[in-house]
């Protein structure tokens, strides 16, 4: 067991609490940045990489026929093991976005493939589901089981808005807990069945899932309502009969107060280390836990925990995932003042066994963070590359990463302009926008306004331009004027500069294709033809 800070290089600000750590093919990445993707990561999910005590951070692509999969903040993820010929997986259902919305969407995470210069590509597709589907949530589980030879997965738990019928002005963006309902998803028919058992009354969220075969264990959480944390444990069993599926609780005496915990695994076999969380809404949990699943059921008995640093002791809040193979990440938010220039602090927890090696494979537990959202800029840097690198540079070098996530190639957008309000009567409002035209991807279009003390920019939408006149004023040289300057009718061309032509003179040739023959007059021809003969 051991405890060894990490030094985020140009990247400690895309770790955030409600992000998630996925572990694929042996190697970790990082989904849930905060913010919407940029340029340089488009699809916002980064390679992770721990070496020498330095965390840093790689983009990853994805195939040409993956989906769109959004900066999702404390979804349910799930690790998707190899069956029937389909590759290793994970399964992203639900969560928040930077714009405080809650998805209801299915999302599969494979690996695409993996090029001889271990560039990473990923494939995202998007599950439909038909049926009694779970309605959006965030901070809920899910699980995977295996019965009579089928396997199907596990919703429970999270939180959501409240219904329409009750929201008002005054609570439109209150959350409560969703129905203590468990839904049954069949992933080969995407089928999804609701189902609601006696023994699960309050709604829970932020809480942990362990699974093992046909069952499924669910350890502390938060329960809104009552703002409480209960030591329990439901254990949920799954029979996957022809037809409908079978579905039997029982609530354990036994169990833990805890919530926003993180699980890793330890070992090939069903044992876990569960560490972080919460006990209440001030107090963090500073003990650890080892959680054994067997045939006789579950097991839980208080681990050693590591000796915390001083950050972490004092810390209100911290965050993280599991890296596999027994160990994890946290993340504590700096403090001080003045404040210190990394915006976390990066720890690497390790309970890997004696003689065991440093395994990086295992499954990864369900753990979800509570933590408050706010909005945030997106991401935009330079494409990777990889062509003319050596050999040593391409895998166990910390020298000369050009693909390597850089915090400080990131433009100020606070200067730009994009996210104000252009004029009085703005209607793009940043939480909410969406695409007008067709050639907007990342932010709204705008038009520079030559009025006023060294122009200002103007958001097109605003101005009620349509796409093609927006696509002719962008490629003309005119001065342009917003709707509080005289709009469009007061457009001025700037007269185009004259460019003189260059007369250029034919270049003699040097060589001559053919021999050249002398201009000889009749009398000349004979006389040589005489001389001759």
């Amino acid at each position: 067991m051991s405890l060894q800070p990490l030094t985020a290089v140009n990247c400690g600000s895309l770790l955030q609490p409600g992000c998630s750590l996925l572990q694929l093919d042996g190697d970790i990445f990082l989904f849930g940045q905060k913010g919407w993707p940029r340029r340089s990561c488009p699809t916002g999910v980064f390679g992770v990489r721990l070496k020498h005590g330095e965390l840093k951070l790689r983009p990853i692509s994805f195939s040409n026929d993956s989906c769109y999969l959004p900066p999702l903040r404390c979804p349910a993820v799930t690790r998707l093991e190899p069956h029937d010929g389909h590759p290793e997986g994970y399964l992203i259902h639900g969560g928040r976005t930077p714009n405080n919305e809650i998805s209801s969407s299915l999302y599969l995470l494979t690996l695409d493939s993996r090029g001889c210069n271990r560039k990473v590509t990923l494939r995202c597709q998007e599950r439909e589901l038909v049926g009694e589907q779970p309605g959006p949530r965030y901070g809920h589980t899910l699980s995977m089981v295996q019965s009579l030879g089928k396997r199907a997965c596990v919703v429970f738990g999270g939180r959501s808005y409240m219904p329409a019928g009750e929201r008002s002005t005054e609570n439109w963006n209150s959350v409560v807990d969703c129905p203590p309902q468990v839904f049954i998803i069949d992933l080969e028919f995407g089928c999804c069945s609701a189902h609601t058992l006696p023994e699960l009354t309050d709604g829970q969220s932020f809480h942990l899932a362990l699974a093992r075969d046909d069952y499924v264990y669910f350890l502390g959480g938060h329960t809104l309502s009552s703002d409480s944390r209960p030591p329990r444990v439901f254990c949920l069993r799954v029979e996957l009969l022809q037809g409908s599926p079978l579905l039997s609780c029982e609530h354990l005496d036994t169990g833990l107060s805890i919530s926003s915990a993180i699980a890793t695994r330890v070992g090939p076999s069903h044992e876990y280390i569960i560490l972080g969380g919460y006990q209440s809404e001030t107090q963090k949990r500073m003990e650890c836990s080892s959680v054994v699943l067997d045939d006789s059921g579950i097991s839980i008995e208080p681990r050693e925990a590591p000796q915390w640093t001083g950050e972490i002791s004092h810390s209100h809040t911290w965050f993280g995932g599991s890296l596999g193979g027994g160990s994890a990440l946290i993340g504590v938010p700096s403090e001080g003042r003045p404040a210190p220039p990394e915006a976390h602090y990066f720890y690497q927890v390790c309970f890997q066994k004696e003689g065991e090696g440093e395994a990086e494979d295992g499954n990864q537990g369900c753990s979800q963070e509570s933590t408050d959202f706010e909005d945030s800029a997106p991401l935009e840097d330079s494409e990777e590359l990889y062509f003319g690198r050596e050999p040593h540079e391409l895998e166990d070098s910390s020298e000369g990463e050009g693909d390597t996530y850089n915090e400080e190639d990131e433009e100020d957008e606070t200067q730009t302009g994009y996210w104000v309000k252009c004029c009085l009567g703005c209607q793009v409002d940043p939480n909410t926008w969406e695409p007008y035209y067709s050639t907007e991807l990342l932010r709204p279009a705008m038009i520079y306004c030559s009025k006023g003390e060294g122009g200002h920019w103007v958001h097109a939408q605003c101005m009620e331009l349509t796409e093609g006149l927006l696509v002719r004023l962008s490629q003309g040289n005119g001065k342009y004027f917003c709707l509080d300057h005289g709009g469009l009718p007061r457009q001025e061309m700037t007269p185009p500069r004259q460019v003189l032509s260059l007369k250029r003179s034919p270049m003699k040739p040097q060589h001559r294709k053919g021999p050249m023959m002398p201009k000889m007059t009749p009398a000349k021809k004979r006389f040589f033809r005489r001389l001759f003969e």
